[in-house]
């Protein structure tokens, strides 16, 4: 029996950016899968201020390819596509923020007011962030790609392809998922897209990475 070590070894060396996909589905089980590892993913202070979005919607997807030079042929030829959204109105004492604290059990009162202020703390001293939208947006933004990594080596474990993609024009696209209804523009844009399927061939370049040494140290 193949132990966890050599499944995790076994995906790591599996998986690659593939961006030319077989018509083959992922089944709805396995999907469900992905989709729940980036559900139940961390993120900073527990705000979960993203959404994670299967385009299944063929016309949409030919809006987008024409300003989605990263996506060309994952958009014509996945199993599937996921749009990862973040909020942007972050701040410590957003409504966001609040019902994070209220899912942990947080409901109101001295606890909650100590919890916000040791995030006010956080985000205008440690991160120098509080009064800055775009700022804001970006630190909710790096949450999502937890959830992206996740997603990925669920996916390689069951033998599942993926490629994570950011080469888009990020307002057109934020534009056109706001005329259809996909997202409200005001208060969450998008950040990556996510290809999943089966690769139609083996990457012309073989796996490769930096030395381990250079990459990685222990300080003792």
């Amino acid at each position: 029996m193949t132990s966890i070590r050599e499944q995790l070894q076994s995906a790591q060396q599996f998986r690659t950016a593939v961006r030319v996909y077989k018509e083959q589905k992922i089944s709805e089980d396995d999907l469900k899968l992905i989709l729940d590892a980036a559900w139940q993913s961390p993120s900073s202070v527990g705000m979960e201020a993203w959404r994670f979005i299967v385009l299944n919607n063929e016309a949409v997807k030919e809006e987008l390819k024409p300003i989605s030079w990263g996506a060309q042929y994952q958009l014509e030829t996945a199993s599937h596509i996921v749009l990862l959204v973040a909020e942007k109105n972050t701040r410590y004492d957003s409504s966001t923020i609040k019902q994070s604290l209220e899912r942990r059990g947080f409901t109101g009162g001295e606890e909650m007011d100590l919890r916000l202020q040791t995030y006010k703390e956080f985000q205008t001293r440690d991160l120098e962030i509080a009064d800055d939208p775009r700022a804001l947006f970006d630190w909710s933004a790096k949450q999502t790609y937890i959830a992206l990594g996740n997603m990925m080596t669920t996916a390689a474990l069951m033998g599942i392809d993926s490629c994570p993609i950011e080469g888009f024009d990020h307002k057109e696209v934020d534009h056109i998922l706001a005329q259809h209804g996909i997202i409200t523009p005001n208060t969450e844009g998008i950040v990556t897209m996510l290809s999943l399927g089966y690769r139609l061939r083996d990457p012309k370049h073989p796996h490769s990475r930096k030395p381990r040494e250079e990459v990685i140290s222990v300080i003792n």
